[in-house]
């Protein structure tokens, strides 16, 4: 079967996410605004961390926010968007929380993009971790509760932690893993974030006809498909 995935599982992917948005959706994206993409390995993908360039090809990385970032300067060329990539490959919550002042508070995003979560269960079954989902839920919580503290207009966007069931990714990760899904998902609503649907948008693509290692050969890290994928229904569910 062809690999290429059929148009109607990217109609069904954008319905997911319009499901999602939230009424308030289109973010007043005003000349110079500050967009800001944090997490782990899925994120970083492999950027660049000595340049730390706004809007630098290299140091946005070879994923999903170097592709938001190439289309959003594109089609909003008149704004001069910034745009930055502070991912760091193996985080988990309590990392992000360490560094939460001088990579994300100080640069006053006008829009706040994280995806953390799969390295805090991926590092448990290692033997490295011994976080639990409730700590998950609740560092994720206060994290968030920081951020609207200290930047309340900031449009903050949590996205969906997602595997498929391929490469590293076994039956030990289940059920843990979907209660995680689940802690993330009520932290974000807890915090009146956009949500964006990065499992169910996979589970759609491997539904109709894509294997699973089509988007992620390890179940975890995207292909260039993947990326491609989740770049798309973060535009649409963010509604820039």
């Amino acid at each position: 079967m062809s690999p290429r995935l059929p148009r109607r599982a990217f109609l069904a992917a954008a319905a997911t996410a319009a499901a999602c948005r939230p009424l308030w959706a289109a973010p007043s994206l005003k000349p110079g605004s500050v967009i800001l993409f944090q997490g782990d390995s899925i994120t970083d993908a492999r950027r660049d961390r000595e340049r730390g360039e706004v809007n630098d090809a290299r140091a946005l990385g070879g994923g999903y926010p170097s592709l938001i970032a190439a289309a959003l300067r594109r089609d909003y060329s008149k704004l001069d968007l910034q745009i930055y990539n502070r991912g760091i490959s193996g985080n988990k919550v309590p990392d992000l929380d360490a560094r939460w002042k001088a990579d994300c508070l100080d640069l006053k995003p006008s829009v706040l993009s994280i995806l953390v979560g799969v390295n805090d269960i991926w590092h448990k079954l290692n033997g490295r971790y011994d976080g639990t989902v409730a700590q998950y839920e609740e560092g994720f919580g206060a994290l968030l509760t920081r951020t609207r503290t200290a930047l309340p207009e900031t449009r903050i966007v949590v996205c969906e932690p997602f595997v498929l069931r391929c490469g590293a990714v076994n039956e030990k990760w289940f059920p843990e893993f979907d209660q995680r899904r689940a802690a993330a998902r009520k932290v974000a609503q807890e915090a009146k974030a956009t949500w964006v649907p990065f499992q169910s948008m996979f589970d759609k693509a491997v539904a109709f006809g894509t294997t699973p290692e089509y988007w992620a050969p390890d179940g975890v890290h995207p292909s260039i498909a993947g990326h491609a994928l989740m770049a798309k229904t973060w535009r649409e569910t963010v509604g820039v």
